[in-house]
């Protein structure tokens, strides 16, 4: 019984010892996970400058803008007016190709979503002669730039009418994005059981009807992320619809580029039309922020 007794004294101190060893850590941990979080609202307010200043930028007088900068609005509120967003809307040209630009990014973010699943399902799933073979094509496709195919593209555009057209536009996007469309989702459907789909399979399910009653669901995270990043490139691209549109088929990047051309301060259209055309994508991407999240982790944890 003493020597118990002894054994227990001896491991007490031990025990106070890991405890109190235990309690600094969670202190420690608790204040670096705070400064962790302070530092990262501080990146986050440092990055949102810029789209704080062209708001600001936007809902002031041209006068006003060229007399200070735009944080002068603290101390000077009476400067804000939405008469710049007057004027944008009475601008045809800008109006015009924020309709060309939904015209352009709706349909070929919608043909990549649709063709890409497709295409990654059959090469996850389907055995066809020269799968191996025809998926590291697309994949090759993946290091092709778009600068290499602007030429030979726009003079094939040109002999079959669609040269200057939306929807040539529309065919170039979603040319371009359907091998990394077919790369992603190809393997993210490679990940789901096979005893799953063998199941679905044995109950009478064919290949339509398993694909878009149990792998479409399934890649929902990694199909949001897709149409995300397809819409966020179509959106904001400017090289492409510089070269395949004209006057009446462009989208808001080149009528903004434009306008910087014909009219060097036209301060009041560009602001306001600057700032929605990089509020829209914000828009979207915070309204799918969640399905994008899961996208990009998806597979990473099994």
């Amino acid at each position: 019984m003493t020597t118990q007794v002894g054994r227990l004294t001896e491991a007490a101190p031990v025990t106070v010892v890991k405890a109190r060893r235990s309690l600094g850590a969670r202190i420690a941990e608790g204040v670096g996970g705070g400064l962790l979080r302070v530092f990262l609202i501080l990146v986050g307010l440092f990055w949102l400058v810029p789209t704080i200043g062209l708001l600001l930028a936007s809902l002031r007088k041209p006068e006003d803008m060229n007399a200070s900068g735009w944080w002068t609005v603290f101390s000077k509120p009476s400067q804000l007016t939405f008469d710049s967003y007057q004027k944008l809307l009475e601008n045809s040209d800008i109006t015009n190709s924020l309709l060309n630009t939904v015209l352009i990014t709706v349909p070929a973010t919608i043909l990549v979503v649709v063709i890409g699943s497709l295409a990654g399902y059959a090469f996850a799933w389907m055995e066809f002669p020269g799968r191996d073979w025809w998926f590291l094509g697309v994949v090759g496709l993946l290091v092709v730039p778009v600068q290499v195919a602007l030429i030979p593209i726009a003079e094939l555009f040109g002999k079959i009418g669609l040269f200057g057209t939306v929807l040539g536009v529309i065919l170039f996007h979603t040319g371009f994005g359907l091998p990394f469309a077919v790369f992603l989702l190809r393997n993210f459907f490679a990940e789901i059981p096979r005893e799953l789909l063998e199941a679905a399979r044995l109950d009478g399910a064919g290949e339509l009807r398993l694909f878009a009653r149990v792998v479409m669901p399934l890649g929902g995270p990694a199909i949001a992320s897709l149409g995300i990043f397809q819409f966020l490139w179509v959106w904001n691209d400017m090289l492409v619809a510089l070269v395949f549109t004209k006057s009446g088929t462009q989208p808001i990047t080149v009528a903004l580029q434009t306008q910087v051309r014909q009219f060097g301060n036209n301060i009041d259209v560009l602001a306001p039309g600057a700032f929605i055309s990089m509020v829209i994508p914000l828009a979207v991407f915070f309204a799918f922020q969640r399905q994008f999240v899961s996208g990009v982790m998806a597979g990473a944890v099994k």
